[in-house]
C-alpha cells in the first residue's frame, strides 16, 4: 500500500474528505444520509462490530445508546452533502483514521450498491486528509465542515437533507450529539461568540476561494 502524503499520527486532527466519482451523489434521499450517520458512531471502535446491524443489535440488547468500545478516533465536526462529505477528526489510536473510515467507506458502499442494484467504486478514490496543523487552522476548520452546505448552492430542498454538526455547535438543547466539541467551543464565551466566529470564518474561506479562480482564470 503507498503511503500517504499527509502522515496519519495519534493526537492529532485531520480534515477529512471524500466526494462520488465522477462527482455522482452519494446520498440519494435521508434514508443514504441516516444510514451514513448512524455508522459514524457504529463503527468507531477499536473492536470491529461487523456491521451496522450487529452494532444496533449490540445497543439494543445492552440498553445503550453508544457503543462502550474504545473509539478510534474523535468525531470533532462532521457535513453529509449530496455528492461528498467532510469530517473533522482526531486520531485516537495508531492507524484509527485509515481503519475507521475503510469500516466506514466500506459498509456505506455494500449498503449503497445493494439498495440502488449497482456494483463498482462509489467514492472518488481513497480518502483524502489534511493535517490540522495549528489551533487557528482548527477553528476555521471546524466552521469550514459545520458550514460547508453553505458553501454551494444548494436550493432548500436540498439543505433540508443534508446532515451537518452545525446544530450541535448552536444550539444548546439539541439531542443526539455525537461530536466532542470542547477543544473548539472551549475557546468561546458561549455559543453564540462561536456561530458568528464561524460564519465570519465561512465568509472569509469563500471569498479567498473566488479571489483563487479569479486569478487563475486570468493567468
Amino acid at each position: 500500500m503507498a503511503l500517504r502524503k499527509t502522515p496519519l499520527v495519534p493526537g492529532e486532527y485531520y480534515h477529512v474528505y471524500n466526494r462520488g466519482v465522477d462527482k455522482r451523489k452519494i446520498f440519494h434521499d435521508r434514508y443514504d444520509v441516516d444510514r451514513f450517520f448512524r455508522s459514524i458512531t457504529a463503527f468507531n471502535t477499536i473492536h470491529p462490530v461487523g456491521s451496522l446491524r450487529n452494532a444496533d443489535l449490540e445497543r439494543k440488547n445492552s440498553g445503550e445508546t453508544a457503543v462502550k468500545d474504545e473509539p478510534l478516533v474523535d468525531i470533532i465536526a462532521y457535513c453529509l452533502n449530496p455528492n461528498h462529505f467532510h469530517l473533522l477528526l482526531r486520531e485516537k489510536v495508531e492507524g484509527g483514521v485509515s481503519e475507521f473510515m475503510k469500516r466506514l467507506s466500506g459498509g456505506y458502499v455494500w449498503y449503497f450498491n445493494n439498495k440502488h442494484n449497482r456494483s463498482g467504486v462509489l467514492f472518488e478514490g481513497p480518502f483524502k486528509s489534511s493535517h490540522i496543523g495549528s489551533n487557528t487552522y482548527l477553528l476555521h476548520a471546524s466552521a469550514y465542515v459545520n458550514l460547508n452546505f453553505r458553501v454551494h448552492s444548494y436550493s432548500e430542498q436540498i439543505v433540508k437533507r443534508i446532515h451537518s454538526s452545525w446544530d450541535e455547535y448552536t444550539e444548546d438543547d439539541f439531542s443526539g450529539s455525537i461530536c466532542l466539541k470542547d477543544s473548539v467551543l472551549g475557546q468561546f464565551r458561549n455559543r453564540g461568540e462561536y456561530k458568528t466566529f464561524a460564519e465570519q470564518s465561512l465568509r472569509g474561506s469563500v471569498e479567498r476561494k473566488r479571489m483563487i479562480k479569479m486569478l487563475q482564470f486570468e493567468e
